[in-house]
């Protein structure tokens, strides 16, 4: 098997991106538009979108609020470059790269959120994600976190030690994040969320292996 980074992977599969995450992800017609629907519909609402990609929520979220303000990041330049493509007239702020490595700000976003996007990595690089994350919403405001959960610890453990495998057989020894799945359980989520300075964490909704969760400054 060949693993890709991260970025590359995404701009190398850019034309069926979209058609893909509808139609391929189970649900993904019921969980893009009820993401959507949780974020602030007061109109200059700031949100902060990691691994924001051609906005499938965004295609939603604008239905709802169409004057929000968004910042959107992604590693794929491709991605971003199709988003600005489909909402030239919307406030948007693009930025390619991390979200790990980025700087957002505090107290900045009325909300955050998050979509098929952090199911690569661990616990303890979720942590300290989201205390930066935490640290970026005003008073009161919340994160939205849709994704891919295992449904128990042996499989989590089990994806996790299959990429060490074969990072090894490979002979990959850079930080560069590649494209594999390694979902954390629910309750690991959760563990990160609230070891990230969160508040409450509240579980909104399941689709088969979809989460949704809501993070409370």
């Amino acid at each position: 098997m060949k693993l890709e980074k991260m970025g590359e992977f995404f701009d190398s599969r850019l034309d069926g991106y979209e058609d893909h995450q509808i139609n391929c992800i189970d649900s993904a017609k019921i969980f893009y538009p009820y993401t959507a629907s949780q974020l602030p519909v007061t109109a200059g609402g700031k949100v902060l979108d990691l691994g924001c990609g051609t906005g499938l929520e965004l295609n939603e979220y604008f239905k709802i609020n169409p004057f929000a303000v968004i910042t959107g990041i992604d590693l794929s330049k491709g991605m971003l470059k199709a988003l600005h493509a489909k909402f030239p007239d919307k406030q948007l702020t693009l930025i390619n790269g991390s979200y790990f490595e980025i700087p957002f700000g505090e107290n900045e976003y009325d909300a955050a959120v998050s979509v098929e996007s952090l199911h690569h990595f661990t616990l303890e690089q979720k942590i300290l994600l989201y205390k930066k994350l935490h640290a970026s919403l005003k008073e009161g405001g919340y994160f939205i976190l849709t994704d891919y959960m295992a449904e128990d610890e042996e499989e989590e453990q089990k994806r996790f030690l299959e990429l060490s495998r074969l990072k090894k057989e490979l002979g990959i020894c850079d930080n560069e994040f590649y494209h594999y799945d390694t979902p954390l359980t629910r309750a690991h989520e959760t563990e990160a969320l609230l070891s990230g300075g969160f508040s409450k964490v509240e579980p909104l909704n399941k689709w088969q292996s979809t989460n949704i969760l809501k993070a409370y400054k």
